[in-house]
């Protein structure tokens, strides 16, 4: 049996039938966290009341992450256990049903937004990048102040608080992001990326967004997406294509080549943090910080 096979049957013996643990009304909250900007999210809102144990470090990708036999710990201790949902963390999904029907307080943040406010990849499916979209993200923050509410209703109004705060945060931050897009051309406002990730970024700002993956990274791309996407590139003028931390770079580098075999000399603009935060204690170890330089690198690359 596969690893993460052996991973996850050990994860469902031992956690499906567990109670939650009892609730010391005194010590913080015990929360674990899937991605990294959830782990920053929670932090932010929970503040000295929670202690937060995210599963996905720096450079990690959610679509394809294993499940180890070390994250039961992290898993059995908590008091509330949050993701993102809308299978973005694909292998851990069916996991997190079966933990919520046995009691667990499991809540998929994302999956309490309107799905007016999606964006639709399939009949069934949305994309699940929604901290693209820092108002979108603003109403995330909400569900994570209700789920801290709930397990802690004592400091309601502390959590409520925090909420409020961040998303004045947010507000600030979507208008300096307008401000730094309308820099670049109409023309060149063309963001390509590793796999799709940017979709609402580029819906709340007005790029158009390619990936050369689909929204899952487990969906690998061939060598006729490679050769499309560069006769695209060379067609199009385009000056600068984007790797990701949380991706491999070889096949927008491949992408590069074949361009440039083309005649069209782009370029690779730089590094975009897409799935996760960068490393823990830099500036991009934040959300905030993640998004200033995933703005900076864009904008500076397309213009």
């Amino acid at each position: 049996m596969p690893r993460v096979a052996h991973a996850l049957v050990a994860l469902s013996l031992l956690l499906a039938g567990c109670a939650p643990p009892a609730k010391d009304a005194e010590r913080p909250l015990r929360i674990t966290t899937t991605v990294s900007m959830l782990t920053d999210l929670v932090r932010t809102i929970g503040g000295e009341r929670v202690i937060v144990h995210g599963l996905m470090g720096a450079g990690v990708d959610p679509h394809l992450y294993k499940p180890t036999i070390g994250d039961v710990a992290k898993l059995d201790d908590a008091d509330l256990i949050l993701y993102i949902g809308l299978h973005l963390e694909g292998r851990m999904a069916e996991l997190f049903h079966k933990m919520a029907r046995a009691g667990r307080p499991v809540i998929g943040v994302a999956e309490a937004l309107n799905p007016e406010r999606l964006i639709r990849t399939s009949e069934q499916s949305y994309d699940p990048h929604v901290w693209f979209d820092p108002l979108l993200w603003g109403e995330v923050a909400s569900a994570v102040a209700d789920a801290l509410s709930a397990a802690d209703p004592e400091r309601r109004a502390f959590y409520q608080r925090n909420a409020a705060i961040y998303q004045a945060q947010l507000g600030a931050l979507d208008a300096y992001i307008r401000a730094r897009i309308a820099e670049i051309p109409v023309e060149r406002r063309v963001l390509i990326t590793a796999h799709d990730a940017f979709g609402y970024f580029g819906a709340r700002y007005g790029l158009e967004v390619i990936g050369l993956q689909g929204i899952n990274t487990a969906t690998e791309a061939g060598a006729r997406d490679v050769q499309a996407l560069a006769e695209l590139i060379a067609r199009r003028q385009i000056r600068s294509i984007f790797v990701e931390t949380s991706v491999s770079p070889n096949t927008i580098r491949a992408v590069q080549a074949a361009a440039q075999a083309r005649g069209w000399p782009v370029a690779i603009g730089g590094a975009l943090f897409s799935d996760a935060l960068g490393d823990e204690g830099s500036p991009e170890g934040t959300y905030f910080g993640m998004m200033q330089h995933n703005v900076e690198t864009i904008v500076e690359g397309l213009k």
